[in-house]
């Protein structure tokens, strides 16, 4: 069996729940052409590079397929037919990973972060110097 895995970006103006009925549309698209799904991602509202149909954002989902390559070319086509589907990018990988995306794991860690008020540990600035005196300038 061959391992694929997709990146989809559909339309900024989809609701959450919209955008998992897409995911579930095309994870039956998968299944009933004889493939597995191994994994799927939604990694939400994002920036896109540059304007895709008038969209600068797009919600973005990734998954993660095994199985044969008529599954993947009938994802593909149903992917150009759905008007809610702005682009979507198919690559055939050696083996699954079914950790988080990097994309996923970098949201997590930024969430970790402790927030500037929460932050006791800062050292203390140091003094200034004090400022050097100026003589006034007489005017005439």
């Amino acid at each position: 069996m061959a391992y694929f895995e997709s990146v989809i970006i559909a339309r900024q103006d989809l609701s959450t729940q919209q955008v998992e009925d897409l995911t579930e549309q095309m994870t039956a698209v998968v299944t009933d052409n004889g493939g597995k799904i191994a994994k799927t991602e939604q990694w939400g509202l994002r920036t896109i590079a540059y304007r895709i149909k008038k969209n600068r954002k797009g919600h973005y989902f990734q998954l993660t397929t095994e199985g044969p390559a008529s599954a993947v070319g009938e994802l593909e086509r149903q992917l150009g037919l759905h008007e809610d589907v702005l682009r979507s990018l198919t690559v055939r990988v050696d083996e699954l990973d079914l950790e988080p995306s990097v994309i996923l794991a970098s949201k997590g860690s930024r969430d970790d972060r402790p927030r500037r008020s929460d932050r006791d540990d800062r050292p203390a600035l140091k003094p200034e110097a004090p400022a050097k005196a100026v003589p006034a300038r007489s005017c005439c």
